[in-house]
């Protein structure tokens, strides 16, 4: 419990936590930047550990305020990929340079965005039906890169977001897939023995910070419009893109240095 006890730390956790619940409330996308903030103060693999049960507290808060709004077709797409995913990343996890996967998701997060914010043809284009191949690969890519990252939010909205879903709609089909792909996520996390006790009380201790965040995340997205909701989560996606983007390049210059 040294963490509880570090000021660095605390902060971080605030603004780590509280970013988190914002996105588990409806802003898709957010979300991908609170275990690199915990990373600030502590080694990598033991925040994103630390942010897997504080993400499952979220998830069932989402669950229940968003329940009867998913669109089953794509979960049925969606998640027998995503296991899939997940189990190459537990695999890969030590051979692969998250630096790569960061760059790969974010060009594509950030040329999705910037289309969708700025070209008039893709805003006016008809809603795309859930495609099986399509969530095939961008299911098993947002497993992969949740249980790399925690940034499987970029390949779900990808593929999405496109279908225009109803506000309400869209929020409950992403809050139940990655409800799911973080239980998934929980046995591996095991087996790598990063879910230890220590990391698990201080998750239980920020756990009232996790639900009262996402109280404020749901409120807060209710107040927009379907057409002002699919504005924001693009201009979220386009910041998180070029995140990825800064942070793989700062990555590559420091690994070459």
């Amino acid at each position: 419990m040294e963490l509880l006890h570090n000021p660095a730390f605390l902060v971080a956790a605030f603004f780590a936590v509280g970013i988190a619940g914002l996105s588990k409330g409806g802003f898709a996308g957010a979300g991908i930047i609170a275990t690199p903030i915990l990373a600030l103060v502590m080694p990598p693999v033991e925040a994103a550990a630390l942010m897997l049960p504080i993400l499952l507290v979220q998830d069932a808060y989402s669950l229940w305020t968003y329940r009867g709004t998913i669109d089953w077709r794509n979960i049925a797409i969606l998640l027998p990929a995503a296991v899939v995913g997940i189990a190459v990343g537990y695999f890969l996890a030590a051979y692969m340079s998250e630096f790569i996967i960061s760059a790969v998701i974010g060009v594509s997060s950030t040329v999705f965005a910037i289309r969708s914010l700025f070209f008039a043809k893709a805003e006016l284009a008809p809603a795309k039906k859930a495609d099986v191949p399509a969530g095939i690969f961008w299911g098993a890519i947002a497993g992969f890169t949740s249980m790399i990252l925690h940034a499987g939010g970029p390949p779900f909205q990808i593929y999405v977001q496109p279908q225009k879903l109803e506000r309400d709609l869209f929020i409950g089909t992403s809050t139940l897939f990655f409800a799911a792909v973080n239980w998934i996520k929980v046995p591996p996390y095991l087996m790598l023995g990063e879910l230890n006790v220590d990391i698990l009380k201080v998750s239980l201790t920020l756990a009232p910070l996790a639900l009262i965040t996402t109280y404020f995340g749901v409120k807060l997205v209710r107040r927009f419009s379907t057409e002002s909701f699919y504005k924001i989560i693009n201009v979220l996606l386009l910041l998180v893109g070029l995140k990825m983007m800064w942070s793989a390049g700062v990555d590559i210059v420091r690994f070459y240095a």
